[in-house]
């Protein structure tokens, strides 16, 4: 069997019946299975995940039980042979049919007739399986487009009109550009341009973040430029809230919401190894992470440990100067990154989660010196979540003033979708 599609296979799975993140997902079984082209799988595995539910609509047009009641095995080989037929030219389709009939051999025994049925039906007559009419119900028209739960472009049509979602839609089906941040403290961006391009891999500099450079090459988390600590892979909207924070040498600042620690660790390397940053989190095993990640890139100035962001540490009242509150959230800025996320459904939880934000945004803010800084920011497109949370917590807190707010979108700036406000308290004394 191909090891390709075997892989891509298996991160299918894991992303449909255990809930795996993609990307996590994606890493580990390239690593296990060594397929022989990564690029391939990581094409197959987004390209179907990206384009899930425009898939099972064509699959309802070939099976009379429609895609929901089929076996997830049935429906991820399914999908996977439609996405290669329809959308990878370079892929044959008599080579999508019988690779998808092997593997149904293994993953889907009985099945196999089955699953050459519906492919070569398709081959038959691909357009069939027309999309929603657009007049009578747009929602769903574009839900099945961009494959998108309906309840996501239904909040987007609240803030923006009807061709700017679209375009949204669509930035958020594109594959991102890898971006790195230069570690500073050790290489310029100039000098490390020189060190990829001598290894054959492309960069440029980024047009938004300082630090940041976009990249094209390969297993670029395995060299030693890497591992010596010369550079780390952030999205550049990451590293623009950093930048925003403004960190100084010397400073104390704390990160209440530190993992996986990208922004912890850039405000560590802006700050020149000097002065301290506390990074927190409630999960002990992230902050090893942190720590590990510090100790690659050489930084001294990076301490972190457990705590639960809702919560003040009165030992820490009024003692840094600068506090970052990267919130839990949604996640909808990142779909570039994590498809599955288009795939959520609202719940109860995801409603509450503005309370939660705001709660942590209130513990934060006790950490933050007169006339400091006190940053919020999340990667999501929300206004409940984002501007909403940030009015209702000044209306709250009088000493706290505004001083800019921002969200950068995929199909505007061509980052991530990132919501960032950065405020500053009064100085009593004044």
């Amino acid at each position: 069997m191909d090891s390709n599609r075997k892989t891509a296979y298996y991160t299918l799975m894991d992303v449909e019946s255990k809930k795996s993140y993609s990307n996590i997902a994606l890493n580990h079984h390239i690593i296990c299975g060594k397929p022989d082209s990564p690029a391939f799988v990581r094409e197959l595995v987004y390209g179907v995940l990206e384009n899930k539910y425009l898939l099972d609509h064509i699959i309802d047009h070939f099976v009379a039980s429609g895609a929901a009641k089929l076996r997830n095995s049935d429906l991820t080989i399914l999908r996977m042979g439609l996405y290669q037929i329809g959308y990878m030219d370079s892929v044959p389709s008599y080579a999508a049919v019988n690779e998808s009939v092997d593997m149904a051999k293994k993953f889907a025994k009985g099945r196999e007739g089955f699953i050459n049925g519906v492919l070569r039906s398709y081959l038959k007559a691909p357009y069939e399986a027309r999309l929603p009419d657009r007049s009578k119900d747009e929602i769903r028209h574009l839900s099945v487009k961009y494959s998108y739960e309906p309840w996501i472009i239904e909040l987007w049509m609240e803030q923006y009109n009807k061709e700017f979602v679209e375009e949204l839609l669509k930035a958020g089906n594109k594959t991102p550009d890898l971006v790195v941040r230069v570690n500073t403290h050790r290489i310029s961006r100039e000098d490390l341009i020189k060190r990829f391009q001598a290894k054959g891999v492309e960069a440029e500099l980024s047009g938004i973040a300082k630090n940041g450079l976009r990249v094209k090459g390969s297993r670029l988390i395995e060299g030693k430029l890497y591992k010596s600590g010369l550079y780390s892979i952030q999205d550049e909207s990451s590293m623009f809230a950093v930048e925003k924070l403004d960190p100084q040498p010397g400073e104390f600042i704390i990160d209440v919401c530190a993992a996986p620690g990208g922004k912890t660790l850039a405000i560590a390397e802006t700050m020149r190894n000097s002065g301290k940053v506390l990074a927190q989190d409630i999960y002990k095993r992230k902050i090893s992470i942190i720590l590990n990640e510090a100790k690659r890139l050489g930084l001294d100035n990076v301490e972190a440990r457990t705590w639960d962001a809702t919560k003040v540490d009165s030992a820490l009242a009024e003692k840094a100067d600068r506090v970052i509150v990267d919130a839990p959230c949604s996640g909808l800025g990142v779909i570039r990154r994590k498809p599955e996320i288009k795939y959520k459904r609202r719940t109860a939880e995801m409603d509450l989660l503005p309370r939660k934000q705001l709660e942590i945004l209130q513990a934060a803010s006790q950490y933050v010196k007169p006339g400091g800084v006190l940053l919020y920011c999340t990667c999501t497109i929300n206004p409940y979540e984002n501007q909403r949370v940030v009015s209702e917590f000044l209306k709250k807190n009088r000493l706290f003033e505004r001083v800019e707010a921002l969200q950068l979108l995929p199909n505007v700036n061509d980052t991530d979708g990132f919501f960032i406000c950065r405020m500053k308290k009064a100085d009593r004394l004044v």
